[in-house]
């Protein structure tokens, strides 16, 4: 009986050894090692870094893009007072500008028109001399 208990002895240690290897091999393989997590970082820093660069660049087009907006606007906002600028240059000379000829023309009219408006017209050869007598 001295054997089978010195054998069982024997397994029930090796059984324990291993259960407890087992427990330490499972432990540590849930966490990584030093080094490992240093590598982890490592990636983790340079993902990190990636998308901010990626970020930097759409901003720097965004802000581009805003630039450019902005001398458009700045552009038509300079047109638009150009064009209101002649606008007015038009306006102020149609106002103080007169115009004579048509005002004599008129004045002339009214001086060459018969005094009474009842009056019939005068015949064309009003103004000539009269002719000359016939001499026989």
């Amino acid at each position: 009986m001295e054997g089978l208990m010195r054998k069982s002895s024997k397994l029930v240690g090796l059984a324990g050894a291993v259960l407890a290897l087992s427990l330490l091999g499972g432990c540590s393989s849930n966490e990584p090692d030093p080094a490992q997590r240093a590598v982890n970082a490592a990636n983790q820093a340079d993902q990190a870094a990636a998308r901010a660069d990626a970020a930097a660049q759409k901003s720097a087009a965004a802000a581009a893009q805003a630039q450019a907006a902005a001398s458009r606007v700045e552009q038509a906002a300079s047109d638009a007072k150009a064009a209101a600028d002649r606008a007015e240059a038009i306006a102020s000379k149609t106002m103080t500008e007169h115009h004579p000829m048509r005002h004599r023309r008129h004045r002339a009219a009214a001086e060459a028109a018969p005094s009474d408006a009842g009056a019939a017209p005068a015949p064309a050869d009003a103004g000539a001399p009269p002719p000359a007598p016939a001499t026989p």
